[in-house]
């Protein structure tokens, strides 16, 4: 593990997988590889109700990872994986919970239920048939990221707002600042690369997840899913709480 990211989601992790795997430091391990692997889930349930995680097990093949669920334990990676450099990513705490309130906790509010759009309940009824632990990634959300990470208040916009800036000292005041990398993702490539020690590509730094494409690439997972049935570890069942 070269690279951990102890930002909260909607702070331009989306764009930041990508650039980490166009520097040579991926695979990322982000969210999407959870939706996309759905066994994984199961792993994430089992350390958030207090099972004692293998991390190395569960980010094996990963050189990065950035993104709930893994932000929500970024100290205990930075102490698991001590070479490890740490990447705090940040934006306007304002335009923060806009971004989350209108794509991660509206998702997480709407479920599997009947508010959701027409083509999104069709493709998740077929992804849950061809991917039973799918149906568990809302209590994923739920254990790990609303009562963890945000401490079940993700609707009270104030609180939230202050957490936000408390994580962020949190994480500077607990990790060396010659491990740190405190960033935005619209600085682009210079700080990135000099805090990894890599070239600047010659192409554009990625752009990506706004709020529209959020919709979009979750459909696109969704299909993926049932389209294709990937291989999953034997694990213990799970159940759903």
């Amino acid at each position: 593990m070269k690279v951990i990211g102890a930002g909260f989601g909607r702070t331009g992790t989306a764009s930041l997988r990508t650039a980490l795997e166009m520097l040579g430091q991926g695979p990322c391990y982000h969210m999407r590889a959870v939706i996309e692997e759905p066994f994984r889930i199961r792993q994430w349930l089992d350390v958030a109700d207090g099972a004692p995680p293998d991390w190395d097990t569960m980010l094996a093949g990963f050189q990065s990872a950035v993104d709930w669920p893994s932000a929500a334990y970024w100290r205990e990676l930075a102490e698991h994986f001590p070479e490890a450099k740490v990447l705090l990513t940040v934006r306007d705490p304002e335009r923060w919970y806009e971004s989350a309130n209108a794509t991660i906790f509206a998702a997480n509010r709407q479920a599997w239920g009947d508010r959701r759009p027409l083509l999104r309940r069709i493709l998740g009824r077929l992804a849950r048939w061809r991917h039973p632990d799918l149906p568990l990634f809302p209590t994923l959300i739920r254990k790990i990221v609303l009562e963890g990470a945000l401490e079940g208040r993700s609707a009270d916009r104030a609180y939230i707002l202050g957490l936000f800036e408390r994580h962020i000292e949190e994480v500077k005041a607990a990790i060396p600042a010659d491990r740190l990398l405190v960033y935005e993702v619209r600085e682009g490539w210079e700080p990135l690369c000099a805090f990894l020690g890599v070239p600047v590509p010659d192409e554009p730094f990625p752009r990506e997840n706004d709020r529209e494409a959020f919709q979009r690439a979750y459909n696109r997972v969704l299909l993926r899913l049932i389209l294709h049935r990937r291989a999953r570890p034997q694990t213990p069942a799970h159940a759903d709480s």
